[in-house]
This record gives structure tokens, C-alpha cells and sequence, in this order.
């Protein structure tokens, strides 16, 4: 396992021809990151997960979020950017989507389960460019904390969001509860 100011600076380095599916897949693989290293970056809230913003440049943005347990994302996309993630602390599950049908100008969106997929410490994952749109979450029979790490290639800040119930979906600003280990303004 590795501190967290290492793998950052090593994903900086990453050459631009790995910085793919499959090579951030493995170099998140190949270098865990130590989770007592993640300290400035572990902010929990009993009301919802947070995002924290450990690094970001042109190529990508580097967040830890961090989930109480039965805590869980909307159902969300990333907006065409791709996303990998590692649990460092836990255990979380992803839930993947495909779009029944949809109709962008009213926000009508029907959508159907499709696989999940569980990530720990041993077993990073990553959003397929097919299926974009997932949920994330800590089981709430684990009873425990967890602490993601996500890698999201190019930053971005808006996403669409899905609701099952309502067969909607809407595009939303995203924001960090941290930047560099210190607390935003809002």
C-alpha cells in the first residue's frame, strides 16, 4: 500500500497513451492506497456521503468520498467522462443502469437494472462508456464506514440524475464538501 501524496503524484505521471480504461484500471490495481494516509480527506456527515477534491489538473480530478453506512448516490451519470474507482476503507456496491427509453426534452427517462458490482479494497472498478449510469452505495447491513477514491477523466462539474419513481431525469451542479483537505465555503 501506498500514501495517498504517492499515488497522486505517480497518477500525475501516468503518460497520457495509459491513461485508459484498462491502464487506470491497473495502476489503481497495482498501487492501493493506504487509508491511514487519507486523513485531511475523510469528512463523514450523518445525512449524506461527501466529496472531497484530493487533486485535480487538465487530464483528471482525484476525490475521496466518504459514506456512513446505508448511505448511497442518486442514480447519476458523469456526463460523458470516464470514472474509476477504488475503496480504500469498506466495502461499496454499484448498481449499473441501461436507459429503456428517453426523451431529453421533457426528462422523461426509463431506466432497468442491469449487474452490480461490489468494490473493496482488492477490487477497484470502473463506469463502462456503454452504460454510464449507476448508483453507488454503502450497505447498510455492513454497519460500517467507507471511503471511496474516484478517478474522473476530464473533471467535470454537472451530471444528469435519475429518479426510478418519477421515470425523470435533470442535470445538477456537483460541489466538494473539501478542496486540498480544507473545508468549502457554503
Amino acid at each position: 500500500m501506498i500514501p495517498i501524496e504517492r499515488f497522486t503524484r505517480e497518477l500525475r505521471a501516468l503518460p497520457a497513451a495509459d491513461f485508459t480504461l484498462e491502464g487506470v484500471d491497473a495502476f489503481l490495481r497495482a498501487n492501493p492506497v493506504d487509508p491511514s494516509s487519507l486523513g485531511p480527506y475523510l469528512h463523514y456527515e450523518p445525512t449524506h456521503y461527501t466529496r472531497h477534491l484530493i487533486d485535480r489538473c487538465d487530464r483528471y480530478e482525484l476525490l475521496a468520498i466518504c459514506w456512513d453506512a446505508g448511505q448511497a448516490s442518486a442514480i447519476h451519470n458523469h456526463s460523458g467522462q470516464r470514472c474509476w474507482m477504488a475503496a480504500p476503507i469498506g466495502r461499496l456496491a454499484v448498481q449499473n443502469y441501461r436507459v429503456v427509453r428517453q426523451d431529453e426534452a421533457t426528462g422523461f427517462c426509463e431506466l432497468a437494472e442491469t449487474d452490480r458490482v461490489e468494490m473493496d479494497a482488492g477490487r477497484p472498478a470502473y463506469v463502462r462508456p456503454h452504460e454510464p449510469i449507476h448508483s453507488v452505495f454503502n450497505p447498510k447491513e455492513q454497519g460500517a464506514r467507507a471511503a471511496s477514491l474516484h478517478v474522473y477523466s476530464l473533471p467535470y462539474d454537472r451530471c444528469l440524475v435519475y429518479s426510478l419513481e418519477a421515470r425523470t431525469c435533470r442535470e445538477i451542479p456537483l460541489f466538494f464538501d473539501t478542496e486540498y483537505g480544507k473545508p468549502t465555503k457554503g
